[in-house]
């Protein structure tokens, strides 16, 4: 530095100390710029105040060397010191050149600007507030520093801010936010120890309203809070506990809608609990405010459903956030926004209400404004359906809203119906038995809603649409409304157990069942019976026959069914007999077993005779013995007991001889063999017609039946399966002929 300058009012010898290497001369320097500042502070010269606080900056602190930035630091320290109160009008010229100093290469530098800076804000105290911005963004920087004097330097100068801070009520938090927003995402960890340090300090402070700008940073917390320090992220997490009670307490003030969608995107193993319990809170202080969020808010949670005992806790936090979200869903959300905006009115004042439930009646007002992300949230629920890896509490989470969906919005959700269905019935083939309850609970709803009346779009080939359940020639006996889902449903089902006949055996007799519970019995069995009388596919007909017939002979949920069956007094009950007669008899075995359910004997007597005429295979003796078997269930009840009234029942006798007659020396046969040796005075098993003979079968004179044409019926179906089994024959013996 060139010595022979002008650097009045501070004299030769101070400028020369200030330069000295020693750090005892620059202090003494100091002490003579204090004692010179003092004396123009009594003489109130502020210019040549100014004047010192700019050769100190320029001259010395700004210098290029290391001795001079030394001698200035302290000098401008020594300023402050003399200023006193009176510091806060040259603060600025204090601060600027203090903080360039922060960046200076030298540790040693750097600490010795940090002690500067101490005492000039030490002296200023609350004044230094209008520099706060730049006082933390030096701060900030210095808290990453390798050099551990220097970090202990600004630690305390930190200390000394925070208490500063803490005691005023001038804080401009407005001009803070935007600076904390920026340096919330870095990625040291020594500076994000230092930012939340701050944001609980000034969250702690009374006069200061952090919670209004939380959106504003409520990202780069919970960035931090995935940080691999565990220090850092307990201190995270503490700061956001106190947020969380902040949000309790003031439910009224706190912008949800800003924030929920922060949530939603972070769904780091770390961070995930903390996520879902806040999202929790928000559902259940917000309400309806979130609905716009729901396909966000779902995407976070559904997975987390699936989550094993290691992570119990983030489980049920996410469980707990989809049970409150779905309670949400009203039926006001299926109505049109003209006609919500009709019937919203002007809400009574809150006047006294628990603190939990002032923000949702405050927002009750806007409500017609809040709409639900139907089509956001469908989208959702599909894509978890369509993954192969969502687990399974997911997957019956997903069909659990989509049957609350279809109850509480069914004339929006049937505008995704038509998407929907294919992977609704996919789901039929699902491993788990209560993921297939719940796909068939919505599949239920979907085809008996009334909001499906009016709604005309093929779920199949124009050939196979219908309109309504309608069976040609006769009347649907249930009193349940079906839609025209309900037909589609039914001829897809059968489809995918055509083509999946893995899921028929393994899953069929459940999913029927539950369906007969779902839609009722008789609509079930009506519609299948009538789809699959123009079954092409005529070896499936007959097994699919084979697998309602044993359905309806044993399930519990068919104890109604079989009742109505079994008196045909109606000619509704008689019209579903012939309904089902006529599918029926793609599985002559079933067929037989119908007219043993239904009384029919004689009926059942004439077809055993025709299975002379049929081919007799393996499988065909071991339906007789299953039939064999199930006559001495408790099913067939009725019928052992009517073998007693040998007078009136020939012809019940006879059939089961019949079937007896079919039966190779089986255990089968001594079964029946041994029933029938059980019958009362054989002789009176006579068939003669005599006018004075009792009337051979109460059925005969049912008047809503005509059994020629059923057997003529009969013997058409059975004509088919014979010329579909001898092309069958032909095509194995001559694999290369082209039918």
């Amino acid at each position: 530095m060139n010595t022979e300058k002008d650097f009045s009012p501070l004299t030769p010898s101070i400028v020369r100390a200030l330069n000295d290497k020693l750090y005892e001369k620059r202090k003494v320097a100091a002490l003579e710029i204090e004692k010179l500042v003092r004396e123009f502070v009594a003489q109130n010269n502020s210019a040549q105040i100014r004047h010192v606080i700019q050769i100190l900056a320029t001259e010395f602190a700004l210098s290029q060397h290391p001795h001079s930035r030394k001698g200035g630091l302290i000098g401008l320290a020594a300023c402050s010191i003399a200023l006193g109160k009176d510091s806060g009008s040259y603060l600025k010229e204090l601060i600027d050149p203090v903080l360039t100093c922060f960046n200076d290469s030298d540790s040693r530098l750097r600490y010795y600007a940090c002690e500067a800076l101490y005492n000039i804000v030490k002296v200023a105290r609350g004044a230094v507030l209008p520099h706060f911005n730049v006082l933390f963004d030096g701060l900030s920087k210095l808290a990453a520093d390798p050099d551990p004097n220097v970090k202990s330097g600004s630690e305390l100068l930190d200390r000394l801010l925070k208490d500063i801070v803490t005691e005023s009520n001038k804080f401009d938090l407005v001009a803070f936010v935007p600076l904390l927003r920026e340096r919330i995402y870095s990625n040291n960890q020594y500076a994000r120890q230092f930012i939340i340090s701050w944001i609980h300090v000034l969250e702690s402070v009374p006069d200061i309203n952090l919670l209004d700008y939380l959106p504003e940073f409520l990202d780069g917390l919970f960035q931090i809070l995935g940080d691999s320090s565990k220090e850092i992220r307990r201190m995270c997490e503490v700061v956001l506990g106190e947020f969380l009670k902040e949000i309790k307490k003031n439910p009224s003030s706190v912008k949800f809608a800003e924030m929920a969608n922060i949530l939603v995107i972070h769904s780091n193993d770390l961070i995930q609990l903390t996520s879902m319990t806040w999202m929790r809170e928000f559902i259940q202080l917000a309400g309806r405010v979130v609905l716009p969020y729901s396909s966000g808010i779902l995407t976070a949670v559904l997975p987390c459903l699936s989550y094993d005992d290691r992570k119990k806790s983030t489980k049920e936090a996410a469980s707990a956030c989809n049970h409150s979200l779905m309670k949400l869903v009203t039926p006001e959300d299926d109505e049109d926004d003209e006609e919500s905006q009709t019937k919203s009115s002007p809400p009574e004042s809150p006047g006294s209400i628990p603190g939990s439930l002032i923000y949702s009646v405050l927002c009750s007002s806007d409500r017609s404004a809040v709409t639900l992300d139907l089509d956001g949230i469908v989208q959702v629920l599909d894509r978890h359906l369509h993954d192969s890896s969502t687990g399974m509490m997911t997957r019956i989470a997903v069909l659990k809203w989509l049957y609350h969906l279809y109850i509480k919005t069914p004339r929006k959700m049937f505008k995704h119906t038509d998407s929907l269905f294919p992977m609704l019935l996919k789901t039929l083939s699902d491993e788990s038995d209560e993921v297939i309850l719940k796909d068939l609970e919505v599949l239920a709803e979907i085809a008996s809603s009334p909001a499906g009346q009016t709604d005309t779009s093929g779920l199949c080939d124009s050939s196979d649409s219908k309109t309504e359940l309608h069976i040609p020639g006769k009347k649907i006996i249930n009193r349940m409304l079906m839609n025209s889902y309900f037909y589609k449903f039914m001829i897809n089902l059968l489809k995918r157990f055509s083509l999946e006949r893995k899921l028929l055996e393994m899953r069929g007799a459940f999913i029927i069942r539950q369906l007969c519970l779902l839609l009722h019995a008789e609509n079930v069995f009506h519609s299948m019976a009538d789809i699959l009388l123009k079954e092409e596919d005529l070896k499936f007909a007959s097994t699919m026959v084979q697998t309602l017939n044993t359905i309806l002979l044993t399930s519990a949920e068919l104890f109604q069914l079989r009742n109505q069956l079994k008196d045909l007094r109606t000619q509704e009950s008689c019209a579903l007999f012939c309904c089902l007669y006529r599918s029926w008899c793609h599985n002559p075995v079933a067929t037989v077993s119908l007219c043993f359910l239904t009384q029919n004997y004689q009926h059942a007597y004439d077809l055993i005779q025709k299975f002379g005429d049929l081919e007799v295979t393996v499988d065909f003796l071991m339906e007789v013995d299953k039939l064999v078997q199930l006559i001495e269930s408790p099913i067939f009840t009725y019928l052992r007991l009517q073998l007693l009234d040998v007078e009136h029942n020939p012809y019940l006798i006879k059939a089961l001889y019949g079937l007896l007659m079919l039966l190779p020396q089986s255990q089968a046969f001594q079964l029946l063999s041994h029933r029938l040796s059980c019958v009362p005075n054989p002789e009176l098993m006579r068939t003669v017609e005599d006018p004075k003979a009792p009337v051979k079968d109460k059925r005969l004179a049912q008047p809503h039946i005509d059994y020629s044409e059923l057997l003529q019926h009969f013997d058409r179906v059975q004509s088919k399966h014979l010329e579909v089994r001898h092309q069958r024959a032909g095509r194995s013996e001559h694999p290369d002929r082209k039918l």
